[in-house]
């Protein structure tokens, strides 16, 4: 399984260089890669279908517990064949689509790249594993949703997108460390075995919450679904492929993979059910009130998401069944009519509902796919879609709240059924929309194909998908070994009149959505106060507050950095020393001030005048004179307690610096003289207290001084070792080469980005 990630990356990174050797012609090992990785997922069937599962471990930091495990059962193959399968369609849909582009390349490596975190994901045992590749999906998709940077709608939507899924994503990250210490094991088939010790722990509920935070934002969940049809500013195979079939279920996926772990409490059932029987309603009236077909069919994902994610919340045999079933519904019908909208903009250049129209001749294979893929939406029988819709309302009928909800979506998917299908393509009107030129062939065969899928495996439901569907089934923990029983004809139940209501009730708001969109204008004024128009103001907030602060800190002034660096200093210290409340003997040190000598007394004295004479002075030679003068009280300080080397630097340093700036005085910007007197009180405020501070550490360090071999290693091994009398050099040069080799390096670097701005050569008063 490592190999199918790293062959993922390898075609990731090779994109751009392929298509600058191969032209349009690299679409051909661009789509070799997910065929192959599809036969390879696909060789794992037969032990799987069996019940076994493949695993893989390679150790990485074994002492933390982060390790890439991989763990291939039901539910992951499951997830792996649609995320390789969809992958090839959309690559070879792509080399139509996007034809002309001269940044091909460079989409294919994040399209790619994207497909190979996507199987990282739901091959990932180890929860580090799992969130690696969970946030390479976020930075993926942000560069597929801004491919066309150009455009400010493209660069807005998939900023959007990296800051909903991205703080979610670290929510997700602390949901689960806290979710592994409570059950002590950071592998989600360990985590399995312990679910009675995580169901009574005290951080059960801190962990839910968090993880649940991570999956709502993924899966486009009420509060955070209004990303999801922002980022339609994507090129249409982006749509199709991370909107419909693959980066949103991946929080779907998460919740499915932990509910036999977390599920079977009132907490888990409340929340998936009320924030998904939530997003189910919202996205379905969105939906309706949209004439932009690629919206419209992100508002129906949104829906369908809430309704995965409500089946979860039920937790009951039928929930799980209908859960799967309709997720590979949804992925086939709607990642089909994603691709149809894409091909009708692309060859008549909108989108818009309402100038479309008898599409039915020019495009007679969209037409097909589109209709095909319609009816399974609708939940007509023989269709997939239509097994989906009765296990929802099979599972829903306990609950009559839910199955309202489940209804609702449902008559709302019938109506954007018909939008999709007759509207666009059969519907008898006074024009036809006019052909750009015709689609490719590459534009209508993978929907097509998509759309076959979703007939095929209906009308074979018990025998194609089922096998797959029940290994998937056990993982989700549902009455384990429980077999699972699904047949596309049960005679005239309640469900099935409860679908052909759901046909008639959808019928009649198709002949009604003229109706229904006067009516939506009314709630435009609430949309100014929704989740949408709240992040747009909490960004502006955020930006405006960011720019205030950077220009308040980053005022130009180096006296204003040092203080607040001094600042932060000072209250870290002091948050120790209240914490740790350390004391100190002052009689002893009293009793060492009374042993100082008179040219000791004579240096700190001439040390303080020059400072309080530097405090006050307007002139900037005469502070460039006293400051030297400080610098040599400070050797000969080095000089009266045996530092001679040190003091020898300290006096060269302290001449060149008077020197240079006695050079370069001229050049230099005019001096400002700190007159207000708080400012100025303020710096020598801090200046005492960083003093005041330093002193106390250091004569609490003279006081609690560890015994240390070290001196004594260097005394005896320096000469012996390496042949140096001075050992403060073989200290910096043996002992520490590589400290002071990257301290070199520093000052290189520095100067060669100062030797760099003196070539500039700027003109008086030119900036630079």
């Amino acid at each position: 399984m490592l190999a199918a990630i790293l062959l993922g990356l390898v075609t990731a990174a090779a994109a751009p260089l392929l298509y600058r050797w191969l032209g349009k012609w690299v679409v051909v090992p661009v789509a070799l890669t997910p065929l192959l990785l599809f036969l390879y997922f696909c060789a794992f069937l037969p032990p799987v279908l069996q019940g076994q599962v493949a695993t893989q471990q390679y150790d990485w930091v074994p002492a933390l517990g982060i390790n890439l495990q991989f763990r291939l059962d039901g539910l992951s193959l499951l997830f792996a064949l649609l995320i390789t399968f969809f992958g090839l369609l959309v690559i070879l849909y792509s080399s139509s689509y996007l034809a002309d582009d001269p940044l091909l390349g460079r989409f294919y490596l994040y399209l790619t790249l994207f497909m190979t975190a996507m199987l990282g994901l739901v091959l990932s045992d180890n929860i580090f594993c799992l969130f690696l590749f969970w946030e390479i999906t976020s930075i993926s998709s942000y560069l597929l949703i801004g491919y066309k940077q150009a455009e400010k709608e493209a660069r807005v939507a998939a900023w959007q997108a990296l800051l909903v899924t991205g703080l979610g994503g670290l929510a997700l990250m602390a949901g689960l460390i806290i979710l592994s210490i409570a059950a002590g094991s950071y592998t989600f088939s360990g985590l399995v075995g312990v679910r009675d010790q995580v169901l009574n722990h005290v951080f059960y509920l801190p962990a839910l919450l968090l993880i649940l935070l991570g999956c709502f934002t993924k899966s486009a969940q009420f509060p955070f679904h209004f990303w999801l049809p922002n980022a339609m500013a994507a090129p249409t195979p982006v749509s199709a492929y991370l909107h419909s079939a693959t980066m949103v279920k991946a929080g779907v996926y998460l919740l499915a993979r932990l509910s036999p772990v977390l599920a079977g409490t009132q907490a888990w059932h409340d929340i998936l059910t009320i924030v998904g029987g939530t997003t189910v309603v919202i996205g379905a009236l969105l939906a309706l009130q949209h004439t932009d077909l690629k919206a419209i069919l992100a508002y129906t994902t949104i829906s369908a998401l809430g309704l995965m994610v409500t089946m979860l919340g039920i937790g009951s045999a039928y929930a799980g069944k209908a859960l799967l079933f309709f997720l590979l519904a949804h992925a086939l019908y709607k990642g089909t009519l994603f691709l149809v909208a894409g091909s009708v903009d692309h060859s008549t250049g909108t989108r818009e509902l309402f100038k479309l129209q008898r599409l039915g001749g020019p495009m007679k294979l969209a037409g097909l796919a589109a209709t095909l893929a319609a009816l399974s939406m609708a939940g007509v029988i023989p269709f997939l879609g239509f097994v989906g819709k009765e296990l929802l309302y099979e599972a829903s009928l306990e609950n009559i709240g839910l199955l309202l909800v489940n209804m609702m979506a449902g008559v709302a998917f019938v109506a954007v059924a018909l939008l999709m299908s007759y509207h666009v393509f059969w519907r008898r009107g006074p024009d036809k929309t006019p052909l750009q030129h015709a689609p490719a062939l590459f534009l209508n065969l993978p929907p097509l194909i998509l759309a076959l899928l979703g007939l095929a495996l209906g009308a074979t439901v018990g025998i194609v998908p089922a096998p797959l569907l029940q290994q998937a089934y056990q993982v989700l923990g549902n009455s384990p070994g429980a077999e699972m029983k699904v047949g596309l004809w049960h005679g005239f139940t309640r469900v099935f009149g409860l679908s052909l209501l759901t046909l008639l009730l959808g019928l009649l708001l198709y002949n009604g959505l003229n109706r229904v969109r006067e009516i939506s204008t009314v709630l435009a004024p609430v949309y100014k106060y929704g989740p949408n128009a709240l992040y747009h103001r909490l960004f502006e907030l955020f930006l405006h507050g960011a720019k205030a602060f950077i220009l308040k800190l980053q005022n130009g002034y180096l006296r204003s950095y040092v203080m607040v660096t001094m600042l932060f200093f000072c209250g870290l210290m002091l948050f120790m020393l209240w914490r740790d409340s350390p004391g100190i003997d002052l009689s002893k040190r009293v009793y060492q001030l009374q042993e100082m000598r008179m040219y000791e007394l004579v240096v700190m004295f001439l040390v303080i005048a020059a400072l309080v004479f530097l405090l006050g002075t307007r002139s900037r030679l005469t502070s460039i004179v006293v400051m030297g003068l400080v610098g040599y009280a400070g050797a000969l300080f080095y000089i009266l307690f045996g530092a001679p080397d040190v003091a020898a630097t300290q006096l060269l340093i302290e001449t060149l610096t008077v020197l240079i700036f006695v050079l370069l005085l001229h050049k230099l910007p005019a001096f400002t003289y700190v007159s207000h007197q708080f400012k100025k009180y303020k710096f020598i405020a801090v200046s005492i207290l960083f003093g005041a501070i330093m002193t106390y550490v250091m004569l609490l360090v003279q006081q609690q001084a560890q015994p240390s071999t070290l001196k004594e290693y260097y005394g005896d091994s320096s000469y012996v070792l390496a042949h140096g009398r001075n050992i403060v050099n073989v200290i910096l040069v043996d002992f520490r080469g590589l400290d002071t080799l990257g301290e070199i390096t520093v000052l290189a670097v520095a100067a060669l980005g100062i030797f760099s701005l003196l070539r500039l050569n700027p003109e008086k008063g030119d900036k630079p």
